[in-house]
């Protein structure tokens, strides 16, 4: 008798709930409180399908190894409703939201800790971890051994390639795993990195710009350093983007616009927010300057933007590995108990309306950077190549 009464509660609280966050998460418009409105709410939702999730609830609440208290339950379920979507979307409790607003968007981040190599265990280990940092609530303290991040195992990786690994857009998330049988935890990145524009003159004057991450200023940071070398006679410029996680997707288009005078830069489709297109304005400054793009498998998102933009339009000769494929935009939706949804909400195409997102920008050559090669070598030898392309 106490179950049946537990689940004819349950229901009709789970259809509200539902109702409430589909009206007021996705809009702006003032809340509805009229009965009508309700009812159509409630006929667009799957009962049977609510029926089977109260089912399991109860079956999980009763029988699971451990006591589960009903909020921990309710999140977990939210938290995969909104994981599951795809593999960017997530929930945000009010701890992670209110962190994720301290900084800008465009930020570059990594983790609160570092990692060193051990010689003698032969595995990477954590360092300078504190104790109040957000990872030490997730249980990894100092001198614990971390196996592999996100698909990547560590044993045969150098400082800079894990460094990278551990770097990307301030609040994306990474999968950090302390031996092959432990799970995995996912951390966030918070720790603000350094985003300044890298420049460069090579000896064959090529000027390689490292863009880190695409921010509000980066379009007129690459015009000004292009124009303080303008008495070098450069030859060409060479934008580095590999580990570029990407940043803002209007910067991205204004440094694309830089190097074209027509045609469309990118285009977006998104179901609930309409379709755009992005168009390149009439511009000749640096039409007679030859470009090269340097990418790897973890250029993404707005950096992947600007390379098939530059690529399509035969502006840029891109070298380097196929870049990672995100292709999507997020929409950060807050909630009344002070959390938020982080959803995709669009898509990004390249000009030829080829989608960027699970596919990637190929490049016109292909040339990865290996564990046994120079970084200063590497890049000259990108910068000579760039050179011979008509």
């Amino acid at each position: 008798m106490a179950r049946t009464r537990w689940k004819s509660v349950v229901i009709p609280c789970l259809l509200m709930c539902l109702s409430h966050s589909a009206w007021g998460a996705g809009s702006n418009e003032p809340a509805f409180d009229d009965m009508e409105m309700d009812g159509q709410v409630y006929s667009e939702i799957p009962v049977a399908s609510i029926q089977e999730f109260v089912q399991i609830y109860g079956i999980v609440k009763d029988n699971y190894i451990q006591d589960k208290n009903d909020d921990a339950l309710f999140q977990q379920a939210i938290q995969g409703l909104v994981s599951g979507l795809d593999r960017y979307s997530r929930y945000l409790s009010p701890e992670d939201y209110k962190q994720l607003r301290e900084y800008t968007e465009g930020d570059l981040a990594s983790i609160d800790f570092d990692l060193q190599f051990d010689p003698r265990l032969k595995q990477w280990v954590v360092q300078g971890l504190s104790a109040d940092a957000d990872s030490a609530k997730q249980g990894l303290r100092n001198g614990v051994t971390v196996y592999k991040i996100d698909d990547q195992v560590l044993s045969s990786l150098n400082q800079e390639q894990v460094r990278q690994l551990l770097s990307g857009a301030v609040g994306s998330t990474l999968m950090i795993q302390l031996s092959p049988q432990s799970p995995a935890v996912r951390l966030v990145r918070n720790t603000k990195l350094d985003t300044e524009i890298k420049s460069s003159l090579h000896n064959n004057q090529v000027l390689v710009l490292q863009v880190k991450v695409f921010q509000q200023d980066t379009a007129n940071e690459i015009k000004r350093l292009i124009e303080s070398y303008s008495d070098k006679r450069l030859k060409a410029v060479l934008f580095d983007l590999r580990n570029n996680p990407g940043g803002l997707l209007s910067a991205a288009v204004e440094s694309a616009d830089l190097f074209l005078n027509q045609g469309v830069i990118v285009s977006t489709k998104s179901r609930a927010e309409g379709n755009q297109q992005f168009q390149a304005l009439p511009s000749f400054e640096f039409q007679n300057l030859k470009v090269g793009v340097l990418i790897n498998n973890r250029s993404a998102s707005a950096a992947e933007v600007f390379t098939a933009a530059l690529k399509e339009h035969n502006r840029a000769w891109v070298v380097g590995e196929k870049s990672y494929g995100k292709g999507v935009v997020q929409k950060l939706f807050p909630l009344s108990n002070g959390s938020a949804l982080q959803m995709t909400v669009s898509q990004y195409f390249s000009p030829s309306g080829q989608m960027i997102e699970g596919r990637g920008v190929q490049p016109h050559f292909n040339y990865p950077f290996k564990q046994e090669m120079r970084e200063e070598s590497y890049l000259e030898h990108v910068t000579d190549l760039l050179l011979l392309q008509k």
